[in-house]
């Protein structure tokens, strides 16, 4: 028989303790055997490794594989630079790593910041004594004391309760406070058992005395976070992308080193110079600086979410959101405020919609119930006590003039959870007395005899009760909490005042509904999600009507919808349920942590990027195992925390939105400069071309190209990183999970468009210096003259990437709409790769870095046709595109 089953007495018996609790002895021989009171943490990765996975992403191996050539080249063949080479790639790859590596330290340790789920200490009596310990030292049989506000650190079976009810939501989901008592309890599951209390939830009133039965991961509130830690983490579509990219890079790269190699063999060439090409090669077409343009980005999206009150903990995190095709969201504490307001009042039979609302003197008792007839009470200037009592005494706070001091109370029917009502008799400021009763309309309205209707007090006649029981149902259906109000005036004398008689011969105030009301920004990110073609779906332990009355107000759903409660999940196969999820199911009500995991799966099986956003115990396993996790900050439970990959530091929804807004246009901007970077491949992979094909001096060092990727364009690409969002991106459909970021267009803009023009520009001032200089085909250049030209080839792929950076910022808006001076940034990144080259071109640092010469004014100007050429090329591309 399980412990809810069992009757106070037994429970004592079978946790082998007593109502004076366990003596210390005993206490610290159980912490020995059962160990201390909390979740044992996931195994987590050592700073020393999480460093070292940053040097060991695909990209950084490649580039590991390249330094490393580079070092047996200058180890077999000393004096050709080539340890320069190796020393400066291996720079790039520790730079990266650091980088990326602090980045999510940094996000780690805010998160960490935010742990407080589990009280510090707790009340328990031990050896009849009250004693206050350390959450963690409670041990199964330990008395608990518990009291308004407490956090439970434990699951525990209720042995003695004075009106105690507790808040369930961080476990079940569950909106409404659940009343505890402590008789013996037939229900199938334990968290259907009104005798327990669980650990990590909260009483919410009244107080009561509990026994521990489970602590740690053997705790409900245990299971679902060792549930959390068994899913495993999944890579962010833009992970995954970069994979591919980086494959795809690999490959091209070390296909055309064989390939170019064994043509160089083919045609005579020394075995140091094919071996040189081949490293060229490699060098030209692995893209140094995408890494940490990526990461930069990444980080820059971040920093700008951050001071959005987002908190990104993994930097991909940024992008996923940006992908997102559904967010599966909770409703309590995520779409609602978590508390109760008053929504509606039926008074003399005319529905109030709040803050419309009867006035006093038509139904001076329905106020005088809602602002009497509880035990809340005022703190500090905030009221305290059961959120429904909360919610009447503000709804009445400001309605009745005047003091409650004149008010006594002189007797109290406390609220029962069976009786489902709460009666008290206070004394009337006139004379006599009122007696003043709220609780469920199927409790209260069986003991009314007459109403308060528009001609008066009026019988209670059956068609009434009808018309009574029929408004109830109407105000349930809309997701309302109804609660009846009843009175009874006391003249003086007054009879003596006992339960059986007080409750007699009631008259019916009316009816007043309440529910949790949605955040108020919640309706326009749903629309705002809509418009972007992002799919929203509700999942949540309440009721299904509370559920579909929240999903129509926030305009989630509009008239009739499909909810699916838990019961019907469970008897759905998974081919079932992506059928439900294909043909528009949007809410799920009374789901269990398990199906929510389940609805997550089936979603992705699909091909949906998924967000899951939640506060809850119950969130844990699918926060972790969908494309994004997004928990919530301030009211968000550890577990939560902890699984998300996005923590919302205001609990807000619509920074949720705002989110998917940054998250897209950094995908966008990836693209930009992914096309600025990939483009001035061309003009570092011709020069070696040149160099095998004609049997020319190489016309761009491996320095050089270095220069490029990781010098001069860094900053640009960064620029193009943090261009603004295009003013239609939330009006677009999200893209398809299959989409690349190397698209056929992207590839042919840079490699057949723009790529060619510079590679143009580059041989052009190549020979022009070349020839400038008196050389003459087949003849070796002098060593400054050489220099120069290679200077003049590296120049000229600078002058044109300052154009490229223009022309990037859109793949189809023309420059001139955007406005050449609204991306502040791309200008300062064009002052600074204009400042790099003057500093690598005339000063003897740059000359000794990158094996540069000065130059004549003169091979500046080669390349400035080109620059404008390649300019005016891709806006007439970008106007027929627009066509």
């Amino acid at each position: 028989m399980q412990i809810h089953q069992l009757p106070v007495d037994a429970v004592y018996a079978a946790l082998h303790t007593s109502p004076q609790g366990l003596d210390e002895m005993e206490a610290a021989r159980r912490l020995q055997e059962f160990g201390p009171n909390e979740i044992a943490p996931t195994r987590p990765l050592s700073l020393g490794r999480k460093l070292l996975r940053q040097f060991t992403y695909f990209l950084a191996l490649l580039l590991w594989l390249a330094a490393l050539l580079a070092y047996v080249a200058s180890y077999l063949q000393p004096g050709e630079g080539m340890h320069s080479l190796a020393h400066a790639i291996v720079a790039v790859i520790a730079i990266n790593a650091l980088f990326s590596f602090f980045q999510e330290y940094k996000a780690e340790r805010a998160a960490a910041a935010l742990r407080q789920l589990l009280p510090d200490q707790v009340t328990v009596c031990r050896g009849g004594e009250t004693k206050v310990v350390l959450a963690r030292q409670v041990v199964p049989g330990d008395l608990l004391l518990l009291g308004e506000g407490d956090r439970i650190p434990a699951d525990a079976r209720v042995v003695a309760a004075t009106f105690l009810t507790v808040n369930n939501a961080p476990l079940t989901g569950e909106s409404e406070p659940q009343a505890r008592q402590p008789d013996a309890d037939t229900a199938p599951a334990l968290l259907e058992a009104r005798n327990l209390v669980f650990a990590g939830t909260t009483v919410i009133s009244g107080s009561g005395r509990a026994v521990v039965f489970a602590t740690g991961d053997a705790t409900e509130f245990g299971k679902v976070a060792r549930l959390t830690a068994e899913v495993p983490i999944q890579p962010s579509p833009l992970q995954r992308e970069i994979r591919r990219v980086t494959r795809v890079v690999t490959a091209l790269s070390v296909s055309m080193g064989v390939g170019f190699f064994a043509l160089g063999s083919a045609i005579g060439r020394s075995f140091w110079d094919n071996f040189l090409f081949a490293i060229g090669i490699l060098v030209a077409n692995v893209p140094e600086g995408l890494l940490p343009t990526v990461t930069l980005a990444l980080s820059m999206a971040g920093q700008r979410m951050a001071r959005r009150h987002a908190l990104v903990k993994a930097l991909p995190a940024v992008e996923a959101l940006g992908s997102t095709t559904v967010i599966c969201t909770d409703k309590t504490g995520t779409l609602t405020q978590n508390r109760l307001e008053v929504r509606a009042i039926v008074s003399r039979g005319q529905v109030f919609h709040w803050p419309a609302r009867p006035a006093v003197d038509d139904n001076p008792f329905l106020y005088l119930t809602c602002r009497l007839c509880h035990n809340a009470r005022v703190e500090d200037g905030t009221v305290a006590g059961d959120p429904l009592e909360v919610a009447l005494l503000q709804a009445t706070e400001g309605v009745l003039a005047g003091g409650m001091a004149a008010y006594a109370r002189l007797f109290e029917i406390p609220f029962d959870p069976e009786r489902k009502r709460m009666t008290v008799v206070h004394r009337l400021p006139s004379d006599g007395a009122a007696v003043l009763s709220k609780g469920a309309v199927e409790s209260l309205l069986p003991l009314c005899t007459r109403a308060l209707e528009r001609e008066g007090v009026v019988p209670l006649t059956p068609a009434r009760r009808q018309a009574i029981l029929q408004a109830n149902d109407a105000m349930a259906s809309s997701g309302l909490r109804v609660l009846a109000c009843a009175y009874k005036a006391l003249t003086p004398p007054l009879p003596p005042l006992a339960a059986e008689v007080v409750e007699e011969g009631l008259t019916l105030a009316g009816l007043v509904g309440l529910m949790d009301p949605p955040r108020p920004e919640v309706a326009e990110a749903i629309q705002r999600c809509h418009e972007a073609g992002i799919r929203v779906i509700m999942i949540t332990g309440d009721h299904r009507l509370t559920a579909a009355a929240i999903a129509r107000e926030i305009g989630l759903i509009s008239g009739d919808a499909k909810v699916l409660e838990g019961a019907e999940l469970e008897a759905l196969s998974n081919g079932e349920l992506a059928r439900a999820l294909e043909h528009g199911c949007q809410i799920f009500a009374r789901t269990a942590p398990r199906q929510k995991l389940r609805i997550v799966t089936v979603l992705k099986e699909l091909g949906e990027i998924v967000a899951v956003t939640g506060d809850g115990v119950n969130d844990g396993p699918a926060l972790k195992h969908a494309d994004i996790g997004v928990a919530m900050g301030l009211t968000g439970t550890d577990v939560a925390r902890e699984a998300a990959q996005l923590v919302l530091l205001d609990d807000n929804f619509a920074t949720i939105v705002a989110a998917v807004e940054e998250g897209r246009a950094v995908f966008d901007n990836i693209r930009k400069f992914v096309t600025y970077i990939f483009t001035s491949n061309i003009p570092e992979i011709v020069p070696y071309l040149a160099y095998v094909l004609l049997g020319i001096p190489l016309p761009l060092t491996i320095m050089q190209i270095l220069a490029i990727d990781l010098g001069t364009d860094l900053l640009p690409a960064l620029a193009l990183g943090a261009e603004p969002p295009a003013h239609d991106l939330m009006r677009v459909p999200p893209r398809r999970r299959g989409e690349p970021l190397l698209t056929a267009g992207l590839l042919l803009r840079a490699y057949a468009v723009l790529g060619p023009i510079e590679a143009a520009a580059a041989m052009t001032a190549y020979f022009y210096v070349l020839y400038q200089g008196g050389w003459t085909w087949g003849e070796t250049p002098p060593a400054l003259l050489y220099r120069q030209a290679t200077t003049a080839c590296l120049t000229a792929v600078i002058v044109t990437q300052v154009a490229n950076g223009f022309v990037c910022r859109s793949s189809r808006q023309s420059v001139f709409a955007l406005g050449l001076f609204t991306n502040r940034l791309l200008l300062v990144g064009i002052l600074v790769e204009i400042g790099l080259q003057l500093l690598i071109v005339y000063t003897p640092l740059g000359h000794a870095l990158v094996g540069t010469a000065p130059l004549p004014a003169s091979a500046w100007l080669v390349a400035v046709p080109f620059a404008l050429l390649l300019f005016a090329v891709d806006e007439g591309r970008k106007a027929l595109a627009r066509r």
